[in-house]
């Protein structure tokens, strides 16, 4: 059975006044010093720096177990919740920050590298993804597994999509963070490749460029990991609710498992260009789970019920094998029928009319105080 781990980017805010902190550094030194017994039973997770001061990293271990990787994910949370306190500020799991921030910059030479090259788009970055990697056997089938999981990732944008709010202000998509993401040279969806040598090769030539930095600048919606041998999937937004982490890692790894099915059995990958997958992006990104989806091979309109149960189906037979056909049958009905963080964040605002409440909010659904 393919093991799987989950990175979480959060927010760090006030709890009062729902900005963000730039503490990072401060927690980062509470987390590193809290004792063992602090969370009984911890699997192996850890929490890290990222590009800017207001946010952090939560890492899972791999696991086979998604009951395993759910105690993971919210242990690492956990984790994360605590040190904040200690500090005065709180942890959401939040796509972008619903109120105007200025991101000030970790100091690290690589980061501060990245941020004279590619200056605004570095210093405003400041969104939050959920990357879940699935572990692959080889190169060989990771290429071939990204080479035909493209068409399926703009339906995962649609249903962790939780950023619908951009500088205090509504963006009108459920995921601006799917859209503030493809300003980096690098990023988005890629054309089939057909070989791992062929995957590498154009890796190599992009850092010949001069334009991308290092490996790690590698944004493509799914890549292979350079320090682990997995498929790391990088189109989510990070979810308010854990329960949809886990229902995303699980889609994740049907996809993996899938798809390498296909590849061994000699089917090729479906012939959609980039240029029509980002159209299926920017449609999961602006409408979420509350208007249509691209189909993942005609690419008309079609009902998002329609596509998410295709993917679905597609993905049963995976499901199936690992145990877990019934928790993603739970998850998909609860995100169709509730609505995700996007959905969510809105709602919190139509009754309240505040933002900071919509952050209050997010604050009690990341620590595990309220649900979806």
């Amino acid at each position: 059975m393919r093991t799987v781990g989950v990175e979480e980017e959060l927010l760090l805010v006030d709890p009062q006044s729902g900005t963000t902190r730039s503490v990072a550094t401060r927690i980062l030194r509470i987390a590193a010093g809290a004792p063992a017994t602090a969370l009984p039973g911890h699997l192996g997770g850890s929490i890290a720096h990222e590009v800017q001061q207001q946010m952090l990293e939560t890492n899972t271990a791999p696991h086979a177990d998604l009951r395993e990787l759910a105690d993971d994910i919210r242990q690492c949370r956990d984790r994360a919740v605590v040190a904040a306190r200690g500090v005065g500020a709180r942890v959401i799991a939040s796509g972008s920050s619903p109120l105007k921030a200025e991101p000030r910059l970790f100091r690290d030479p690589r980061y501060e590298r990245i941020a004279d090259v590619f200056g605004t788009t570095a210093s405003e970055q400041l969104t939050c993804a959920c990357h879940v990697h699935v572990a692959v056997e080889s190169d060989d089938e990771g290429v071939a597994v990204i080479d035909r999981i493209r068409c399926w990732l703009p339906v995962l944008i649609a249903l962790s999509a939780n950023s619908p709010f951009w500088h205090g202000r509504d963006s009108h998509y459920a995921s601006f963070r799917s859209q503030a993401i493809l300003r980096w040279p690098t990023a988005g969806p890629t054309d089939v490749f057909g070989s791992a040598e062929r995957y590498h090769a154009i890796v190599a030539a992009m850092l010949e460029s001069g334009v991308m930095l290092d490996k790690g600048m590698v944004y493509f919606d799914a890549r292979l990991s350079h320090h682990v041998p997995t498929v790391e999937i990088r189109v989510a937004d990070v979810c308010v609710d854990a329960s949809h982490t886990v229902l995303l890692a699980a889609l994740a790894r049907g996809l993996v498992e899938m798809t390498a099915r296909s590849w061994r059995a000699g089917e090729t990958p479906p012939p959609v260009t980039a240029s029509m997958l980002r159209l299926a992006s920017w449609q999961a990104g602006r409408y979420g789970v509350t208007g249509n989806l691209l189909d993942p091979f005609s690419l008309v309109p079609r009902p998002v019920a329609d596509v998410v149960g295709e993917l679905h189906e597609f993905v049963r037979p995976a499901l199936v094998d690992t145990g877990d056909d019934e928790l993603v049958e739970r998850g998909i009905a609860a995100v169709l029928a509730r609505g995700n963080g996007a959905v969510r964040q809105r709602a919190v605002f139509a009754r309240t009319g505040s933002l900071p409440d919509v952050v209050a909010d997010l604050a009690r659904v990341t620590s595990g105080q309220d649900a979806l």
